[in-house]
Protein backbone atom coordinates (compact mmCIF):
# COMPACT_ATOMS: atom_id res chain seq x y z
CA UNK A 1 0.00 0.00 0.00
CA UNK A 2 2.90 2.20 0.71
CA UNK A 3 3.67 1.97 -3.43
CA UNK A 4 0.28 3.66 -4.00
CA UNK A 5 0.27 6.44 -2.24
CA UNK A 6 0.11 9.90 -4.84
CA UNK A 7 2.44 12.70 -3.91
CA UNK A 8 1.09 15.76 -2.86
CA UNK A 9 2.26 18.51 -4.70
CA UNK A 10 1.32 22.61 -3.32
CA UNK A 11 1.35 25.09 -5.73
CA UNK A 12 1.94 28.45 -4.56
CA UNK A 13 0.79 31.73 -6.48
CA UNK A 14 2.49 34.91 -5.73
CA UNK A 15 0.22 37.77 -6.32
CA UNK A 16 1.80 40.83 -7.73
CA UNK A 17 0.25 44.41 -7.15
CA UNK A 18 -0.88 45.87 -10.69
CA UNK A 19 0.15 49.38 -11.31
CA UNK A 20 -2.53 52.04 -10.21
CA UNK A 21 -4.79 53.65 -13.15
CA UNK A 22 -5.12 56.63 -11.67
CA UNK A 23 -8.68 58.61 -11.61
CA UNK A 24 -7.91 61.82 -13.20
CA UNK A 25 -10.36 60.40 -16.18
CA UNK A 26 -12.96 60.70 -13.93
CA UNK A 27 -12.50 64.42 -12.49
CA UNK A 28 -12.57 65.08 -16.49
CA UNK A 29 -15.74 63.24 -17.02
CA UNK A 30 -17.83 65.12 -14.14
CA UNK A 31 -16.28 68.50 -15.57
CA UNK A 32 -17.35 67.38 -18.85
CA UNK A 33 -20.84 66.38 -17.53
CA UNK A 34 -21.26 69.34 -15.42
CA UNK A 35 -20.60 71.72 -18.82
CA UNK A 36 -22.95 69.99 -20.69
CA UNK A 37 -25.87 70.41 -18.52
CA UNK A 38 -24.80 74.08 -17.72
CA UNK A 39 -25.09 74.53 -20.89
CA UNK A 40 -28.52 72.77 -22.42
CA UNK A 41 -29.79 74.50 -18.62
CA UNK A 42 -28.30 77.51 -21.09
CA UNK A 43 -30.64 76.63 -24.03
CA UNK A 44 -33.22 76.08 -22.17
CA UNK A 45 -33.34 79.71 -20.68
CA UNK A 46 -32.63 81.08 -23.59
CA UNK A 47 -35.90 79.58 -25.68
CA UNK A 48 -38.23 80.63 -22.86
CA UNK A 49 -37.15 84.28 -22.38
CA UNK A 50 -39.19 86.64 -24.84
CA UNK A 51 -37.54 88.87 -27.46
CA UNK A 52 -38.37 92.00 -25.08
CA UNK A 53 -36.55 90.12 -21.97
CA UNK A 54 -33.75 89.33 -24.70
CA UNK A 55 -33.07 92.96 -25.72
CA UNK A 56 -33.04 94.29 -21.77
CA UNK A 57 -31.04 91.76 -20.96
CA UNK A 58 -28.73 93.16 -24.33
CA UNK A 59 -29.22 96.34 -23.40
CA UNK A 60 -28.09 95.95 -19.65
CA UNK A 61 -24.82 94.43 -20.32
CA UNK A 62 -23.44 97.06 -23.34
CA UNK A 63 -21.80 99.73 -22.38
CA UNK A 64 -24.05 102.95 -22.64
CA UNK A 65 -20.58 105.34 -23.51
CA UNK A 66 -21.11 104.08 -27.20
CA UNK A 67 -22.74 105.77 -29.53
CA UNK A 68 -25.11 104.00 -32.51
CA UNK A 69 -24.66 106.75 -34.75
CA UNK A 70 -22.97 105.88 -38.29
CA UNK A 71 -21.46 109.06 -38.95
CA UNK A 72 -17.84 109.75 -38.72
CA UNK A 73 -16.03 106.54 -36.26
CA UNK A 74 -18.82 105.83 -35.04
CA UNK A 75 -18.00 106.94 -31.68
CA UNK A 76 -19.61 109.25 -28.99
CA UNK A 77 -18.95 112.43 -30.38
CA UNK A 78 -20.60 110.80 -34.09
CA UNK A 79 -17.23 112.18 -36.25
CA UNK A 80 -16.90 115.47 -34.13
CA UNK A 81 -13.47 116.61 -32.16
CA UNK A 82 -13.46 118.51 -29.27
CA UNK A 83 -10.81 121.61 -28.54
CA UNK A 84 -10.49 124.13 -26.18
CA UNK A 85 -13.48 125.54 -27.47
CA UNK A 86 -15.91 123.38 -27.83
CA UNK A 87 -17.44 120.34 -29.51
CA UNK A 88 -16.44 121.31 -33.62
CA UNK A 89 -17.00 119.25 -36.49
CA UNK A 90 -14.17 117.42 -38.55
CA UNK A 91 -15.14 119.36 -41.79
CA UNK A 92 -18.01 121.28 -42.81
CA UNK A 93 -21.62 120.57 -42.66
CA UNK A 94 -22.88 118.51 -45.63
CA UNK A 95 -25.03 121.19 -46.84
CA UNK A 96 -22.28 123.55 -47.26
CA UNK A 97 -21.06 121.40 -49.83
CA UNK A 98 -24.22 121.75 -51.72
CA UNK A 99 -23.85 123.79 -55.48
CA UNK A 100 -26.53 126.08 -55.91
CA UNK A 101 -27.77 126.70 -59.77
CA UNK A 102 -27.50 129.22 -61.21
CA UNK A 103 -30.68 131.22 -62.64
CA UNK A 104 -31.12 131.80 -66.12
CA UNK A 105 -30.82 135.65 -66.61
CA UNK A 106 -33.63 137.82 -66.31
CA UNK A 107 -34.87 141.29 -67.16
CA UNK A 108 -35.33 142.05 -63.58
CA UNK A 109 -31.78 141.30 -62.39
CA UNK A 110 -32.79 143.17 -59.33
CA UNK A 111 -35.62 141.56 -58.06
CA UNK A 112 -33.49 138.23 -59.04
CA UNK A 113 -30.38 139.02 -56.84
CA UNK A 114 -33.01 139.91 -53.82
CA UNK A 115 -34.27 136.61 -54.23
CA UNK A 116 -30.83 134.79 -54.20
CA UNK A 117 -29.88 136.60 -51.81
CA UNK A 118 -32.74 135.56 -49.33
CA UNK A 119 -32.29 132.16 -50.42
CA UNK A 120 -28.84 132.29 -49.43
CA UNK A 121 -29.72 133.80 -46.07
CA UNK A 122 -32.20 131.26 -45.16
CA UNK A 123 -30.51 128.78 -45.88
CA UNK A 124 -27.20 130.16 -43.86
CA UNK A 125 -29.41 130.21 -41.07
CA UNK A 126 -30.50 126.54 -41.59
CA UNK A 127 -26.79 125.54 -41.37
CA UNK A 128 -26.26 127.59 -38.42
CA UNK A 129 -29.06 125.90 -36.96
CA UNK A 130 -28.16 122.41 -38.12
CA UNK A 131 -24.87 122.79 -36.73
CA UNK A 132 -26.00 124.27 -33.36
CA UNK A 133 -27.86 120.74 -32.95
CA UNK A 134 -25.27 118.55 -34.17
CA UNK A 135 -23.51 120.43 -31.55
CA UNK A 136 -25.88 120.17 -28.63
CA UNK A 137 -26.42 116.67 -29.30
CA UNK A 138 -22.78 115.75 -28.89
CA UNK A 139 -22.71 117.74 -25.66
CA UNK A 140 -25.90 115.48 -24.25
CA UNK A 141 -23.85 112.59 -25.19
CA UNK A 142 -20.69 113.48 -23.58
CA UNK A 143 -23.00 114.61 -20.26
CA UNK A 144 -24.90 111.45 -20.25
CA UNK A 145 -22.11 109.43 -20.83
CA UNK A 146 -20.08 110.91 -17.64
CA UNK A 147 -23.46 111.07 -15.77
CA UNK A 148 -24.04 107.08 -15.97
CA UNK A 149 -20.36 106.83 -15.18
CA UNK A 150 -21.05 109.02 -12.02
CA UNK A 151 -24.37 107.30 -11.09
CA UNK A 152 -22.60 103.74 -11.51
CA UNK A 153 -20.01 104.84 -9.19
CA UNK A 154 -21.97 106.18 -6.62
CA UNK A 155 -23.86 102.86 -6.47
CA UNK A 156 -21.08 100.61 -6.40
CA UNK A 157 -19.52 102.79 -3.22
CA UNK A 158 -22.36 102.00 -1.11
CA UNK A 159 -21.79 97.86 -0.31
CA UNK A 160 -24.77 98.08 1.87
CA UNK A 161 -27.17 98.18 -1.33
CA UNK A 162 -25.00 95.68 -3.74
CA UNK A 163 -28.29 92.93 -2.95
CA UNK A 164 -30.68 95.35 -4.49
CA UNK A 165 -28.24 96.43 -7.69
CA UNK A 166 -30.10 94.44 -10.21
CA UNK A 167 -32.57 96.62 -9.45
CA UNK A 168 -30.81 99.61 -10.85
CA UNK A 169 -30.47 99.99 -14.64
CA UNK A 170 -29.30 102.96 -16.70
CA UNK A 171 -30.37 103.00 -20.11
CA UNK A 172 -29.88 105.80 -23.14
CA UNK A 173 -33.18 106.33 -25.50
CA UNK A 174 -34.12 109.25 -27.52
CA UNK A 175 -35.88 110.58 -24.48
CA UNK A 176 -32.73 111.12 -22.37
CA UNK A 177 -30.69 108.88 -19.91
CA UNK A 178 -33.37 107.01 -17.63
CA UNK A 179 -32.41 105.84 -14.38
CA UNK A 180 -34.68 102.74 -13.73
CA UNK A 181 -35.67 101.54 -10.50
CA UNK A 182 -37.39 97.99 -10.88
CA UNK A 183 -39.24 95.80 -9.13
CA UNK A 184 -37.88 92.02 -9.37
CA UNK A 185 -39.24 88.66 -7.91
CA UNK A 186 -39.30 88.46 -4.64
CA UNK A 187 -36.79 92.17 -4.68
CA UNK A 188 -40.25 94.95 -4.75
CA UNK A 189 -38.36 98.31 -3.81
CA UNK A 190 -41.70 99.52 -2.47
CA UNK A 191 -43.96 97.58 -0.11
CA UNK A 192 -46.77 97.03 -1.59
CA UNK A 193 -49.52 98.96 -2.00
CA UNK A 194 -47.25 102.06 -0.57
CA UNK A 195 -45.80 105.41 -1.92
CA UNK A 196 -42.68 105.31 0.69
CA UNK A 197 -39.85 102.91 -0.34
CA UNK A 198 -37.83 101.16 1.47
CA UNK A 199 -34.64 102.18 2.70
CA UNK A 200 -32.12 100.61 0.51
CA UNK A 201 -34.49 102.13 -2.08
CA UNK A 202 -34.07 105.28 -0.82
CA UNK A 203 -30.72 105.20 -0.06
CA UNK A 204 -30.09 104.58 -4.28
CA UNK A 205 -32.44 107.36 -4.85
CA UNK A 206 -30.80 109.67 -3.15
CA UNK A 207 -26.97 108.50 -4.49
CA UNK A 208 -27.60 110.04 -7.26
CA UNK A 209 -29.24 113.36 -6.53
CA UNK A 210 -25.89 115.16 -6.58
CA UNK A 211 -24.77 113.83 -9.62
CA UNK A 212 -27.70 114.99 -11.21
CA UNK A 213 -27.65 118.46 -9.59
CA UNK A 214 -24.48 119.14 -11.60
CA UNK A 215 -25.93 118.74 -15.18
CA UNK A 216 -27.74 121.20 -16.75
CA UNK A 217 -30.70 119.24 -18.29
CA UNK A 218 -33.96 118.82 -16.83
CA UNK A 219 -35.20 115.91 -15.09
CA UNK A 220 -38.81 114.36 -15.36
CA UNK A 221 -40.23 111.53 -12.85
CA UNK A 222 -42.84 108.90 -13.57
CA UNK A 223 -44.26 106.09 -11.49
CA UNK A 224 -45.36 102.87 -13.14
CA UNK A 225 -47.10 99.97 -11.69
CA UNK A 226 -47.41 96.45 -13.40
CA UNK A 227 -50.95 95.33 -13.88
CA UNK A 228 -53.25 93.31 -11.56
CA UNK A 229 -52.83 94.89 -8.48
CA UNK A 230 -55.20 94.92 -5.54
CA UNK A 231 -56.28 98.00 -4.14
CA UNK A 232 -58.42 97.63 -0.92
CA UNK A 233 -59.64 101.52 -1.12
CA UNK A 234 -61.42 102.04 -4.48
CA UNK A 235 -61.00 105.79 -4.16
CA UNK A 236 -56.75 104.99 -4.39
CA UNK A 237 -55.95 103.03 -7.33
CA UNK A 238 -52.62 102.87 -9.63
CA UNK A 239 -53.00 106.35 -10.64
CA UNK A 240 -52.83 107.39 -7.50
CA UNK A 241 -50.35 105.41 -6.08
CA UNK A 242 -47.77 105.80 -9.01
CA UNK A 243 -48.20 109.80 -8.64
CA UNK A 244 -47.57 109.59 -4.91
CA UNK A 245 -44.52 107.31 -5.26
CA UNK A 246 -42.91 109.65 -7.78
CA UNK A 247 -43.65 113.08 -6.03
CA UNK A 248 -41.92 110.95 -2.65
CA UNK A 249 -39.19 110.22 -4.88
CA UNK A 250 -38.52 114.00 -6.30
CA UNK A 251 -38.80 114.49 -2.35
CA UNK A 252 -35.96 112.16 -1.56
CA UNK A 253 -34.02 113.94 -5.16
CA UNK A 254 -34.76 117.46 -3.11
CA UNK A 255 -33.66 116.83 0.33
CA UNK A 256 -30.47 115.62 -1.28
CA UNK A 257 -29.71 118.04 -3.06
CA UNK A 258 -31.33 118.39 -6.66
CA UNK A 259 -33.13 122.11 -6.92
CA UNK A 260 -36.75 122.17 -8.16
CA UNK A 261 -35.31 124.40 -11.13
CA UNK A 262 -34.14 120.96 -12.20
CA UNK A 263 -37.56 119.61 -12.24
CA UNK A 264 -39.63 119.51 -15.77
CA UNK A 265 -42.41 117.09 -14.68
CA UNK A 266 -43.63 114.76 -11.75
CA UNK A 267 -46.03 112.37 -13.09
CA UNK A 268 -47.91 108.76 -12.43
CA UNK A 269 -48.64 106.48 -15.37
CA UNK A 270 -50.44 103.82 -14.12
CA UNK A 271 -50.10 100.64 -16.18
CA UNK A 272 -50.07 102.76 -18.97
CA UNK A 273 -46.59 102.30 -20.19
CA UNK A 274 -45.59 98.84 -19.08
CA UNK A 275 -41.76 97.93 -19.59
CA UNK A 276 -43.10 94.36 -21.53
CA UNK A 277 -45.54 95.41 -22.91
CA UNK A 278 -46.11 91.74 -23.59
CA UNK A 279 -46.83 90.77 -20.29
CA UNK A 280 -47.76 93.89 -18.39
CA UNK A 281 -48.00 91.58 -15.18
CA UNK A 282 -44.29 91.00 -14.83
CA UNK A 283 -43.08 92.47 -11.81
CA UNK A 284 -40.50 94.35 -13.73
CA UNK A 285 -43.07 96.94 -14.87
CA UNK A 286 -43.70 98.65 -11.42
CA UNK A 287 -41.11 100.85 -11.30
CA UNK A 288 -39.78 104.47 -10.75
CA UNK A 289 -38.39 106.40 -13.85
CA UNK A 290 -35.99 109.00 -13.80
CA UNK A 291 -35.05 110.62 -17.01
CA UNK A 292 -32.30 113.17 -17.43
CA UNK A 293 -33.80 114.91 -20.49
CA UNK A 294 -32.19 115.65 -23.57
CA UNK A 295 -31.80 119.83 -23.70
CA UNK A 296 -34.22 121.34 -25.93
CA UNK A 297 -32.68 122.67 -29.07
CA UNK A 298 -31.91 126.02 -30.13
CA UNK A 299 -35.05 128.05 -31.46
CA UNK A 300 -33.84 129.90 -34.72
CA UNK A 301 -33.05 132.91 -35.35
CA UNK A 302 -36.19 134.13 -36.92
CA UNK A 303 -38.75 132.72 -34.48
CA UNK A 304 -36.80 134.71 -31.61
CA UNK A 305 -39.07 137.07 -29.33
Amino acid sequence: MAGLEQPIIIKKIKKSDHGHHGGAWKIAYADFVTAMMAFFLLLWLISMATPEQKKGLSDYFASKSISESTSGAGGVLGGRALDEEGAKMAGPAPDARDIIATPPPSTHPGTDAAAISGREGQKGQTEVAKTSQMDLQARDEQAFAAAAASIRQAWQAMPDITEIQDNLLLEETPEGLNILIVDREGRPMFPEGSKYPFELTRKAIAAIAPVLQQQSNQVAISGHTAAGGKYPNENYGPWQLTSDRANVVRSILGEHGLSDDHMSSVAGRATAEPLFPNDPYLAANERIKITLLHEAPPVPADLAP
